[in-house]
């Protein structure tokens, strides 16, 4: 059995196969140890001795933004020691002379300067000598570092100073993250802060794996563990153990694959995500018919970090189901970035004491107490209305103080959906809005109409479409260098075929074999940032028209340069079957379970309330409406039109 889990702030979802039908369970997440959710739901499903467990984990953003991970020694070449403290001189807050920016993860008394030097080109113009080595040993372990990150000038061009650097610092017995084997690309700051932010992370990781595949293998003798990287692929424990800077958005990634193989599925080749969950919102744009399906970016920040591997091109706000609500120092109501998560979680669990936008909902009658997760949690209406009216503060009813919080969550997530959106140079009316996550078919309505997005698809199980997209996920090697020549140059082949023998070993070893694509950073000469295209006929061709969608002209004439060469190997795990379902005609009214008071249109109305587990292909209906399941509640607002494809997803025309 392959069992899919992805651990949320709130929730933890696992979506498995078992008799050949796909099946959902989902239990509250053990923030403190992530791994007591994930036995129990094992134990929950009971899969027998063999099964392959698929982890999307938020160990790594959780300790980037806590700042909980290592105590790291960077390495680096003398007289560039504080090139991570220096950064790109980028001022977050350009107006605000009192902000004080985090202080960089390696501080001063732990960078180490090595006297060597290799030059652009790949020469040596000095070699690290036998007496460097020991003074550099002496010092780093005189620190006494819990991490080591190594990141030399130029290793991607000749790596031969850092290998016996590396060589040298492994007798201290640490965890060792060196940058010509995680990231072997240009520009010093962002590979120097993606090896420190692997080395920060790795102990943490490292242990976390460690202790949860123990726990797994003394239960399930015969089980395997995988986890999800950023990129939208799966890699085996150890990797991900090594290379944790490849897992920090383990989670959201599923969700991005999950929703581009059921919008696939269902006909929609351009799509925006939408992914509320408990703790923040991820959303991110697939365009099949310009890129030809998922997109990865080298150029991610997290929690301040660049991080320079490739993710899958995600955007993170702190807004969730259960971000709380504030009031500030001018009385003006704030909605997270903070959340309850799950302990204490929000007040109608029967724990919480601070507002949260799932009691908000649940104020405005959008959520139905009796439903919520198929009845298995009933949530507290009495007690969450008593605990916001005494935190409404000046606002004269629950009522203002719930649409309010709905009104700045909402207006937090729009904004994010224009900056992947708008921002970059799509108009969002060319788009169909994909909503999943816990909380985001709620939202997904309104997000839809405030952008003029014209349809909003909810597929079957959103509340766990993250896991279901690491159960569809392939496993996946990334692969690049830096090579700085024409595009017309014999030696790409030759850096194509070394980064491709170099994944295949990999991948054979853990018994799998890859095919592989290419692809390539392509700039005018002169320029400073490069634009990914893929490798073969037509490359210019494809770079203008690229370069042209971005910044809005282009220059033929232009002498060009290939940057980096990259390469994907790609090895298919098998299918999930995903079956269409018989039709059952247009009237939907047999599916209606109650009727509810729900606040829609500036007023309370009566609405009905579907059950989606007996709704069929085909059935059609109007809001206003409240479509219950297990994983998850959908809000169709006023006007807008809903119907049921034949894979079983909701559709929603938004008026």
């Amino acid at each position: 059995m392959r069992i899919a889990i992805d651990t949320g702030g709130t929730f933890t979802d696992c979506v498995f196969l078992r008799k050949g039908r796909l099946e959902v369970l989902k239990i509250l997440s053990t923030p403190a140890n992530p791994a007591e959710a994930i036995l129990t739901a094992v134990r929950q499903i009971d899969p027998g001795p063999q099964v392959e467990i698929r982890h999307g984990t938020t160990v790594g953003t959780n300790t980037l933004l806590e700042r909980s991970g290592a105590r790291v020694a960077l390495v680096t070449t003398r007289g560039f020691e504080d090139v991570i403290a220096i950064g790109r001189q980028a001022r977050q807050n350009l107006y605000d002379w009192l902000a004080t920016p985090e202080p960089p993860l390696v501080p001063p008394e732990l960078r180490f300067g090595a006297e060597e030097r290799t030059l652009w080109n790949g020469e040596v113009a000095r070699e690290v000598d036998s007496a460097e080595l020991q003074s550099l040993l002496q010092r780093v372990s005189a620190s006494r570092p819990e991490a080591i990150a190594l990141c030399l000038l130029f290793p991607f061009a000749n790596p031969s100073n850092e290998r016996r650097i590396a060589g040298a610092l492994a007798s201290l017995g640490v965890p060792l993250s060196v940058s010509h084997e995680i990231l072997p690309e240009f520009r010093e700051y962002e590979r120097a802060s993606t090896v420190v932010v692997n080395a920060y992370l790795a102990p943490r990781m490292g242990s976390y794996l460690r202790d949860l595949g123990q726990a797994v293998d003394s239960e399930f003798p015969d089980a395997r563990l995988h986890v999800m990287q950023s990129s939208g692929g799966i890699v085996s424990a150890g990797l991900a153990a090594r290379e944790p800077a490849r897992t920090i958005l383990s989670g959201p990634a599923g969700g991005v694959v999950g929703a581009y193989q059921v919008a696939r599925l269902a006909g929609f080749e351009r799509i925006i995500t939408f992914d509320m969950g408990g703790t923040s919102t991820d959303v991110a744009l697939v365009d099949s018919k310009s890129n030809g399906g998922l997109g990865t970016t080298n150029e991610s920040v997290v929690a301040g970090h660049p991080i320079g591997v490739p993710m899958l091109n995600i955007h993170t706000v702190g807004s969730g189901g259960g971000s709380l609500a504030w009031f500030d120092e001018g009385n003006a109501l704030r909605v997270g970035p903070q959340s309850a998560g799950a302990d204490p979680g929000p007040i109608c669990y029967g724990r919480g004491t601070r507002a949260t936008v799932t009691d908000a909902d649940l104020a405005l009658g959008r959520l139905d107490p009796e439903f919520f997760l198929g009845g298995g949690m009933r949530l507290d209406e009495e007690r969450t209305l008593e605990f916001m009216t005494r935190q409404r503060d000046s606002l004269p009813d629950v009522d203002a103080f719930a649409i309010g919080i709905v009104r700045v969550v909402q207006t937090t997530m729009e904004k994010a959906i224009r900056v992947i959106s708008i921002e970059r140079g799509h108009d969002p009316r060319d788009f169909t809005l994909v909503s999943f996550g816990g909380a985001g078919p709620v939202h997904a309505c309104a997000m839809a109409r405030a952008l003029r997005i014209p349809r909003v698809v909810v597929p079957r199980f959103p509340g766990a479409l993250s896991a279901l997209g690491i159960l569809l996920s392939d496993v996946v090697r990334d692969s690049s260098r830096t090579v700085m020549m024409a595009p017309d140059d014999r030696r790409l082949e030759g850096a194509f075929r070394d980064l491709e023998k170099r994944a295949s070993l990999q991948m054979r070893a853990e018994g799998w074999k890859g095919v592989g694509f290419r692809s390539v950073d392509v700039r005018y000469v002169g320029q400073g940032y490069e634009l990914n295209v893929p490798w073969g006929p037509g490359l210019l061709a494809r770079f203008h028209d690229a370069h042209r969608k971005r910044y809005g002209y282009s220059d033929v004439a232009r002498p060009v340069e290939v940057v980096n060469v990259r390469v994907r190997l790609v090895a298919p795990t098998g299918s999930v079957p995903l079956r269409r379902r018989s039709p059952g005609g247009k009237d939907a009214s047999k599916a209606i379970v109650k009727q509810r008071r729900a606040w829609f249109a500036g007023r309370r109305v009566n609405v009905p309330v579907y059950d989606r587990e007996q709704l069929r292909p085909g059935n059609r209906f109007t809001g206003s409406a409240l479509v219950v399941e297990y994983s998850a509640t959908t809000v169709v607002l006023p006007g807008c039109r809903a119907r049921v494809d034949g894979w079983g997803n909701l559709i929603i025309e938004v008026s």
